[in-house]
């Protein structure tokens, strides 16, 4: 059995493993020229976890953790608005939570494939088709392939699923901000600063610095706007939407990339009800995107990834087999997407109102067994990852 998967993140790269794993013979595109080191820190957990496990990777993935103690809110002032204990955290979840960057997740998942799945960087797909039960896939250097499975796990704004589902506006709902994240260098801030997360809140707008290992320092930007569009310049959107927060947002800006190495996109969620046409299929984000407001991301994308090639594991064709995968994944995505959107106001208050009610609601975290009371607000954790063999 042939397949083709475009797209060389996070749920492109898990499939791959497990799909030439069973036997399939796999091409892998990507449209980026080579590995992307953008990206930001994430809390991977859940059924992401298990299907790591499953894969053998919990060594390689607790040797990228990132050491963060704590994450600490404060206003422009510096003042302290809450705090959350990573320690208590990752007890709420019985340890069984990593973070780090997304980044180096994306590396581990490359380096267990190995060159086992060659990568064919700077292509996408262009058009598909049906054929003798198949897809024709025609590449955008203009080669064409026939395969039984195409899977696009291209991310939200999938070309591959424009292609066989129809234009994206329909299936695209805007959470109303736009996000952004980059790595930079700056010593003294890093000591300032120490093994926490500092974010700096303010009503409609959060700017968070934290270490990431080789000593450097990444920042995370989320802000409100009514514009669901991409502005054409990044850079100076940013440092309009992020100006006078204080010190601790001054020096992250300073250091704000002119070029490459910047992350810049909407927070959007993907509500599609159908992840497969024909020989055509979805996984990650570009089916399943919960946002930023609802975490999990990466966390699924492994998990679907797994979900998928069990199901072409056990049988009938490969359209067969999408189907039983959406039909098991579906409904834990919704309640998940639904899960975050519940918890965007929590996460990126509107007004000062706001951030005070969050501050003492994190006071609460603090005490005995405070930290359970994030387990509803991060939603549904596991979705079944098994099924008989």
């Amino acid at each position: 059995m042939r397949a083709l998967i475009c797209g060389a993140g996070i749920a492109g790269l898990a499939l791959a493993w497990w799909l030439e794993r069973d036997g399939w013979q796999v091409q892998l595109v990507e449209q980026a020229d080579g590995p992307r080191d953008e990206g930001y820190m994430i809390d991977f957990f859940g059924s992401g976890y298990n299907a790591a496990a499953r894969m053998g990777l919990l060594g390689a993935l607790n040797a990228i953790q990132t050491p963060i103690k704590e994450v600490r809110y404060v206003d422009a002032a510096g003042k302290g608005r809450g705090r959350i204990d990573y320690a208590g955290l990752a007890a709420t979840f019985d340890g069984r939570v990593f973070t780090f960057m997304r980044g180096d997740l994306e590396q581990v998942l490359r380096q267990a494939l190995g060159d086992r799945v060659p990568i064919r960087h700077g292509l996408t797909v262009d058009a598909v088709a049906d054929h003798h039960g198949g897809a024709e896939v025609t590449l955008s250097d203009g080669t064409v392939e026939q395969v039984h499975l195409l899977v696009g796990a291209d991310g939200i704004h999938s070309r591959v699923r424009r292609l066989a589902f129809g234009p994206q506006q329909p299936l695209l709902r805007y959470l109303g901000c736009h996000s952004a994240s980059y790595l930079f260098d700056d010593p003294h801030l890093a000591a300032r600063i120490g093994q926490c997360a500092v974010a700096v809140a303010e009503p409609g707008r959060q700017l968070q610095v934290y270490p990431v290992p080789g000593g450097r320092l990444a920042a995370w930007l989320v802000h409100r706007t009514p514009d669901a569009g991409l502005p054409d310049d990044p850079r100076s959107a940013i440092m309009a939407a992020y100006a006078g927060m204080g010190p601790i947002a001054d020096h992250a800006l300073a250091q704000l990339p002119s070029g490459g190495g910047l992350y810049y996109d909407i927070v959007a969620q993907i509500e599609l009800d159908r992840w497969c046409r024909g020989p055509v299929t979805l996984v990650g984000d570009s089916c399943q995107s919960v946002s930023l407001m609802a975490g999990q991301g990466a966390s699924l994308a492994v998990a679907g990834a797994y979900v998928l090639a069990q199901e072409l594991r056990h049988g009938g064709t490969p359209t067969e087999a999408a189907q039983r995968y959406q039909r098991r994944m579906l409904p834990f995505v919704r309640a998940k997407q639904r899960a975050g959107r519940r918890t965007a106001a929590w996460l990126l208050p509107r007004s000062h109102t706001g951030i005070t009610v969050r501050a003492k609601a994190l006071r609460l975290l603090d005490l005995p067994g405070g930290t359970q009371l994030l387990r509803p607000a991060a939603g549904p954790l596991r979705v079944s990852i098994v099924t008989p063999d």
